[in-house]
């Protein structure tokens, strides 16, 4: 299976929250996009990695994703180790991706600046055709994905673009709202976290908003990339 875009997220969450407005848009514009959740966020305070995944499915309902996969790598523990990379080289292999959306590159969660290099590295790695891999007993040819971008998450990250979701920032919140176990619910009697208070829920929103201010739109989400971006036109950008 070929898609446009490769989604990868650190926990189960992370893609929705990052740039879940961005593949929305993508969706709609008739691209195909899959999401690799690395861990299944089992150390997380508040649910158990079988109601995350239940939460995954619903949120995959949602935005439309063309499939979903959890590598079940540790969660709290991601390494830059040759058997992690693989695992994201046999997925980039398999899904083939012009583009992969990848974790912060600085963020509070520890895993998630490390799931970000782990993930670039791969993304090299899987275009080194002296690298072989398989897959369901097939031999997989070398691929590498033409961009990285890098979402952005609890830190605030100066972008290198932004992209305008304002139509599709209530599919977003919708999305990740279905992680009922992680956000606010003035009804749980489960631990409050940092990502479970109301502030956070509405950060959502007004940090889609500011990005959007300064970008000249009612929302935005924003990216840093790895490499300098080209434009063939001007048709798409907001001036």
């Amino acid at each position: 299976m070929k898609v446009d875009i490769l989604a990868i997220g650190a926990h189960p969450d992370d893609v929705e929250l990052g740039c879940g407005g961005t593949l929305a848009k993508l969706i709609s514009e008739g691209k195909t996009v899959a999401v690799i959740d690395l861990t299944q966020g089992e150390l997380g305070t508040r649910g158990t990695n079988v109601t995350r995944a239940q939460e995954a499915a619903e949120s995959t309902a949602i935005m439309g994703y063309a499939d979903r996969e959890n590598l079940k790598m540790r969660d709290g523990f991601l390494l830059n180790t040759e058997e992690y990379q693989m695992k994201i080289v046999q997925m980039i292999r398999k899904y083939r991706p012009e583009i992969v959306f990848a974790n912060s590159i600085d963020d509070r969660h520890p895993d998630h600046a490390k799931a970000s290099k782990l993930v670039s590295d791969a993304c090299f790695l899987s275009g080194l055709v002296k690298i072989e891999t398989t897959l369901d007993r097939e031999i997989q040819q070398a691929w590498r994905p033409k961009q990285i971008f890098h979402y952005i998450q609890w830190k605030h990250i100066t972008p290198d673009f932004v992209v305008d979701i304002s139509d599709f920032m209530p599919r977003k919140i919708e999305a990740c709202l279905a992680y009922k176990t992680q956000f606010y619910d003035p009804t749980s009697t489960e631990p409050m976290t940092p990502i479970s208070s109301k502030d956070f829920l509405e950060s959502l929103t007004y940090r889609a908003q500011d990005l959007g201010r300064l970008s000249g739109v009612a929302f935005a989400e924003g990216f840093t990339t790895e490499k300098l971006l080209a434009f063939k036109n001007f048709d798409g950008i907001i001036l």
